[in-house]
């Protein structure tokens, strides 16, 4: 955060001051009054908790009544390890489930193909097959959790994977909770898993919303994400004018399927970051919501109240820890996670202090979950609903990054929306533009961050990294041996063709996909097929 000395009269009194620069560059006086508020109307801009424009939180009782889902995301090796993990993390206190994909999974590739070499189990759970699926809920009761998947091109295939085990517990899909991903727009934005070409994954993302208001009512079918803008080096302001600008593409990609917008938005929910500048991070969380519900109420006319809220699940910013001193990420996450609950987040979950040097170990995943149960337990946050409430700082950074973000999304606008945007590159640009500008600050130590640009030690202590055994892959490789021999190949095969068919035409992919999954058809399989329809992506950039 970069600094300048000025001075600045107030009451009579000159004060010698630092004016600072907020994350999106916005300026932090030192001393603010009600001068800041000047034509403020608290009504139009604050409203009550848990009624528009939700500025305050999205529910009346916000976390006086029950605390945030507190959820630990985690998944790594085979389904058996991670399953392992996710019942050491229900002991724990876990409220909510969050799975890691490994990155074949998350592009949509089994195990065996020989694109995946040396990245099976690597940053996540590898799931080939509604076999493994079933291992990795193994023992745990699918209608007592809520599940969060991160999970995005592939992410219809992941869902059925997910009924299906639950069916075989005897379970409805009526009684599941939970969240996919979903959100491809992103991923050509900042993360680069994407699969198929854009207008396809929308048309993807809309079967989705159909099936699950039909099929599986209680599940959250989208969380659009800015977390992966962030980290890619988003200000909070891009953060959040970059995902509500994807999140209005959803909801009109929606619409024009023939879907009602109070059928479908109380079921969709957000994703963002929470860094260490408290403030700006509460003021964002604040402008996202109050920027949402009129976007929703003013051009989607939405009436149901629940269309309006944005409900969102926030991670500590991952890029802000750093492997020397790691031990030090501790005190990040504690307020970086603090930042997320004076916002307002729904659901937390706590980066693990070595997460910048390898996967968490269980002692480290554990006191990441623990720094969530202190600040929900023993601190007095949980004691009033809207703790910053009429603060003349908060107040004045929420209308600054407001303002700064309406900005960014009439850009996105006069581009043609966000798809038209990202066919530019405009938002990859804007935030690679940013990250530069941060990595030049540390660089020359204009921005500190503790233990790589000062307050360093000669000799870091050793660390033993939780890591991965190689042999994954091979076990992978030989379970999807098995499952070709023992299935039905015709079955398999009849249900593929009946796949691809239904991406050629209208119907909505979601039953067919169903089908072939359950005939046991591979995640891989399955995508392929949508391949063969739909083509690949590739980034302008890349031509």
């Amino acid at each position: 955060m970069r600094t300048t000395r000025r001075r600045f009269a107030r009451d009579r009194n000159t004060v010698v001051g630092m004016t600072r620069e907020s994350e999106s560059g916005l300026p932090i006086e030192p001393v603010y009054g009600p001068e800041a508020l000047q034509g403020w109307d608290p009504e139009e801009k604050l409203g009550e908790p848990g009624g528009y424009p939700f500025t305050r939180g999205v529910y009346p009782s916000m976390y006086t009544g029950r605390p945030w889902t507190m959820r630990q995301y985690a998944g790594f090796g085979t389904a058996s390890e991670s399953n392992a993990r996710y019942k050491q993390l229900i002991a724990n206190g876990t409220t909510g489930l969050s799975v890691a994909f490994d990155l074949p999974t998350q592009m949509g590739h089994d195990s065996d193909a020989p694109v995946a070499h040396g990245e099976v189990g690597k940053v996540g759970v590898a799931v080939d097959s509604i076999d493994d699926m079933r291992v990795l809920f193994g023992g745990i009761p699918l209608d007592q959790v809520s599940t969060s998947m991160t999970i995005n091109a592939p992410a219809a295939v992941l869902l059925l994977l997910y009924q299906l085990v639950a069916e075989e517990q005897g379970v409805g899909a009526e009684r599941l909770t939970g969240t996919i991903q979903n959100d491809v727009l992103k991923e050509y934005i900042a993360r680069g898993t994407y699969i198929f070409p854009p207008k396809p994954s929308l048309r993807l993302t809309a079967d989705i919303f159909k099936y699950c208001r039909a099929e599986v009512p209680r599940w959250n079918t989208i969380s659009i994400s800015g977390y992966h803008m962030a980290e890619a080096g988003a200000s909070p302001a891009q953060e959040i004018a970059f995902t509500l600008a994807d999140g209005i593409e959803y909801v009109r990609t929606a619409v024009a399927a023939g879907m009602d917008v109070d059928d479908f938005a109380p079921r969709l929910s957000f994703f963002f970051v929470a860094r260490t500048t408290i403030l700006e991070e509460v003021a964002k969380f604040r402008a996202a919501r109050r920027v949402w519900a009129r976007v929703m109420r003013e051009e989607f006319g939405a009436k149901n109240p629940k269309s309006l809220m944005l409900r969102f699940h926030t991670q500590t910013a991952g890029v802000q820890l750093t492997a020397q001193q790691p031990e030090v990420n501790l005190v990040r996450v504690a307020v970086q996670g603090l930042a997320a609950v004076l916002g307002g987040t729904q659901s937390l979950h706590t980066n693990s202090f070595d997460e910048a040097i390898a996967l968490p170990t269980d002692k480290s995943a554990r006191l990441a979950l623990r720094t969530q149960q202190v600040l929900a337990y023993e601190s007095d946050v949980t004691a009033t609903v809207d703790p910053f409430a009429g603060s003349y700082v908060i107040e004045r950074m929420t209308d600054d990054v407001e303002a700064a973000a309406l900005d960014l999304m009439r850009k996105v606008e006069d581009l043609g929306g966000a798809v038209a945007a990202i066919e530019h590159g405009f938002q990859k640009n804007e935030i690679e533009r940013n990250a530069y500008r941060i990595a030049q600050e540390t660089d020359s130590g204009e921005r500190v961050v503790v233990g790589v640009n000062r307050f360093q030690l000669d000799a870091e202590e050793p660390y033993e990294p939780l890591r991965v055994d190689p042999a994954i892959e091979a076990q992978q490789a030989e379970r999807l041996c098995k499952l070709r021999a023992w299935r039905e190949q015709t079955q398999v095969d009849t249900a593929l063709e009946q796949l691809k068919k239904a991406a050629e035409g209208e119907d909505n992919i979601l039953y067919p996909m169903k089908d072939a999954l359950s005939a046991r058809a591979t995640v891989g399989e399955v995508c392929n097929a949508l391949r063969e329809v739909w083509g690949t992506y590739v980034p302008t950039d890349a031509l």
